[in-house]
């Protein structure tokens, strides 16, 4: 369902057209990042550490390298040094450049069981695997911190010394008074909440083929989320001019933010120089969860006022979230999220960046953001149910709009948010009774920042009218067509006219990643643009087979016709036909960084039922609005919302990374790792809320992330409404539930 809140009318922006790369997946003929077979390829495989945290005190490799059939063996001390301080050098955040060398291949110490230690290149990968045996790694075990809470207690193990008490940042975001504003409450609601560590869970798991040439010319195929970020961070750590490298990108099985940085390239590219052939590294399913980028466990103590009306009058948040082995956990992002679908004057946010003994993090779909919201949201319903105000009237009367202050600093630009919590009170879900006397409802909203970036599009007449457009954003969850789409709108033609592709980093120009929901915001208009040229230079060649002023032709919906001729009249396709003989090709071209992606709103409503014997949650109904802005292809934009809702209810009921005793992961396997499946769900029914962004020439708004934020929380507040408990710590598994109806 669909709620326009626009008049403006569109040909092929909006419709549902079959995604262009369909066949090729549906037939196998879509090549993935593991599907790479090379002339003279050798294969890779990486030693991992046994412990969570120990010190490396020799790495002995003469025996693996003795082995027939090995290549070559590398630790990180074949990497060039780097300094251990953030730098500067590439598009995008700074980065500690020793760390994430480290990460690749640890140093001096390993920091998380899995940590890789050492590669090998090998004729096969059994050869690898029986080569990895030969290694002889003597450590020093060290004590390992698991949790927030461990890594900050007294005497805990530092992981590095220059991160006092393991706090390696501490940032304030405030306005107002939070104690004026706590005054100013009748009510005031407190709690702490704790949340696991969980993982993106793509289906596909990380792979690279690199190949180093004699003319020192390095070329890696794999599947990211962004390969001119895997080509930037690759050369700052092999120390190689950008210039030297080349990624082609493959199909991606998925991502949802954690294939946004660099693992095996490096690795891949190094094994190659040292063998002179090209080497594949494939990581299994358990090197996936123990070794690549989860989101973060956390730790929040969250409190907020209100008047007995229901005003809130004050919010304040200290969030410490777990980094994991190095800095960069997503406290930041929570910290910009956790209260923003609300006007609040008085706010206080205090975000905690923590290091611990796991994986390093890595984004997860609006990263930071669903933790956040699990705090808020559930204190917001509890400030409902104390003030006797319905959830969603309550979110209306406080919802954010335009011009509300963020705690951020700046101001709302137009927004939806106000729309989905209409939306979803006047929706049919939220207007039915209950299933039952045992069933719970619960609602909660979110906020995603939305970000935009660097994109490139070129658009290629074909002499026959079809147009192929090479973007340079990777294709996640149907990028491509919605790239087509706008290429289509402009010229009047239809998108399957238009065949779009994905460029390596050699034949389109720099295009930062697909992520912060900004692919379809980003690349779409620079589709868009380049577009725009083709239609500028198509006109041109019209007044030139019509002998005529370019001010007398116009393009509408596909057809050149003369101002004042009106016999004058032809397709685009007939056009292009001409092409040859009044000047040759015309190729239309866009690069820009656009500002104002907008800002994206999502408002959930769930109904479950919580069996009391078992403590096991049932998911009876889902239903799930946001704000798109414009939903140029509605079938991907319904994709997505249901997609993350799935998401964030497996996050709320079941997945953690279980820590045993001894720091390592018990579950890393996708048989005890457990995300939903199809059994375990109702359809999500999606709402696409339609507020268009003012400053995209369609008014898209990103939509791929706020749709995992409300879950979390709506399912916390839906099983209060069913037993009458708050559960306050995630998963909110059976166990969980029976310990807290026995009080425990």
């Amino acid at each position: 369902m669909t709620t326009a809140h626009t008049n403006q009318k569109f040909t092929s922006v909006g419709s549902r057209p079959v995604r262009h790369d369909g066949f090729d997946k549906v037939t196998g003929k879509a090549l993935y990042g593991a599907d790479i077979d090379l002339p003279g390829l050798i294969h890779g495989k990486i030693l991992r550490s046994p412990h969570a945290h120990a010190r490396i005190l020799s790495i002995d490799t003469s025996k693996a390298e003795k082995l027939a059939g090995v290549h070559a063996v590398i630790t990180n001390h074949d990497f060039p040094t780097q300094e251990d301080k953030a730098v500067s050098k590439i598009p995008g955040p700074a980065i500690n450049l020793k760390q994430q060398t480290s990460n690749i291949l640890a140093s001096d110490k390993v920091l998380y069981k899995g940590h890789a230690v050492a590669a090998v290149a090998a004729n096969s990968a059994h050869t690898a695997e029986e080569a990895l045996a030969l290694i002889k790694v003597e450590y020093e075990k060290l004590s390992h911190v698991s949790t927030v809470e461990e890594a900050l207690s007294n005497g805990a193990p530092l992981l590095h010394d220059q991160y006092k008490n393991n706090i390696a940042s501490h940032d304030v975001l405030e306005i107002g008074d939070v104690d004026k504003g706590f005054n100013q409450a009748d009510l005031v609601v407190e709690r702490e909440f704790r949340t696991s560590t969980v993982h993106q869970g793509y289906i596909e798991p990380h792979s690279a083929t690199g190949w180093w040439t004699a003319n020192n010319k390095i070329t890696i195929w794999g599947s990211s989320q962004g390969h001119f970020q895997i080509r930037d961070r690759t050369s700052l750590v092999l120390g190689v001019p950008v210039s030297a490298i080349k990624v082609i990108p493959m199909e991606i099985g998925g991502g949802f933010g954690g294939k946004t940085t660099i693992y095996l390239e490096p690795m891949v590219a190094l094994l190659s120089k040292l063998t002179g052939y090209p080497v594949k590294i494939t990581m299994s399913r358990s090197e996936v969860l123990e070794a690549t980028g989860p989101t973060s466990g956390s730790y929040m103590k969250v409190k907020i006022g209100a008047t007995k009306d229901g005003k809130i009058t004050s919010a304040q948040a200290d969030l410490k979230f777990e980094a994991g082995a190095y800095p960069g956990s997503p406290v930041g992002a929570a910290s910009n999220c956790i209260f923003t679908p609300y006007a609040i004057e008085n706010v206080r946010i205090d975000g905690y960046d923590i290091v611990n003994n796991k994986p390093k993090t890595t984004a997860y779909r609006a990263p930071g953001a669903p933790i956040g919201a699990f705090a808020a949201e559930t204190l917001i319903d509890e400030l409902a149910e104390k003030t006797g105000i319905d959830p969603l009237d309550l979110r209306i009367m406080n919802g954010a709009k335009q011009g509300t202050p963020r705690v951020s600093g700046i101001n709302n630009p137009l927004i939806g948010c106000i729309e989905t919590f209409q939306t979803t009170k006047e929706h049919a879900h939220y207007q039915s009774p209950k299933s039952s006397k045992k069933s719970g409802r619960g609602v909660a909203s979110g906020f995603w920042i939305n970000g935009s970036g660097a994109a490139c599009a070129v658009a290629n007449v074909n002499f026959d009218g079809t147009v192929n457009l090479t973007i340079g954003s990777m294709d996640i969850g149907g990028l491509r067509p919605v790239a087509a789409q706008h290429v289509a709108e402009v010229l009047g033609i239809h998108v399957d006219d238009v065949n779009p592709q994905v460029g390596d980093t050699e034949t389109i120009g720099y295009t930062s990643m697909t992520g912060g929901s900004g692919g379809a915001f980003k690349t779409g208009w620079a589709s868009y643009e380049a577009a725009q040229d083709v239609k500028r230079q198509m006109l041109e060649r019209a007044a030139e087979v019509w002998e005529t002023s370019l001010d007398d032709i116009k393009l509408e919906n596909g057809v050149f016709t003369h101002s004042s001729d009106t016999e004058l009249k032809m397709s685009f396709r007939e056009l292009a036909s001409h092409l040859p003989e009044t000047g040759g090709p015309v190729v239309g071209r866009a690069n820009l960084d656009p500002r104002g992606p907008g800002s994206a709103f999502a408002t959930h409503v769930v109904d479950l039922e919580v069996d009391i014997e078992t403590g096991k949650v049932t998911i009876l109904r889902y239903t799930a609005a946001q704000d798109a802005g414009k939903a140029v292809h509605p079938s991907y934009v319904e994709g997505q919302i249901q997609g993350g809702a799935v998401q964030g209810i497996g996050w709320a009921l079941n997945e953690e990374y279980f820590i045993n005793a001894s720091g390592e992961m018990a579950n890393a396997s996708l048989l005890d790792y457990r995300m939903p499946t199809s059994l375990d769900l109702p359809m999500i029914e999606a709402l696409i809320v339609e507020v268009p962004n003012p400053l995209h020439p369609y008014g898209v708004r990103g939509v791929g992330e706020v749709a995992i934020v409300p879950p979390l929380a709506a399912i916390a507040n839906a099983i209060y409404d069913a037993i009458g408990i708050r559960m306050t710590e995630l998963p909110m598994n059976p166990a969980a539930i029976r310990k807290a109806i026995n009080g425990e």
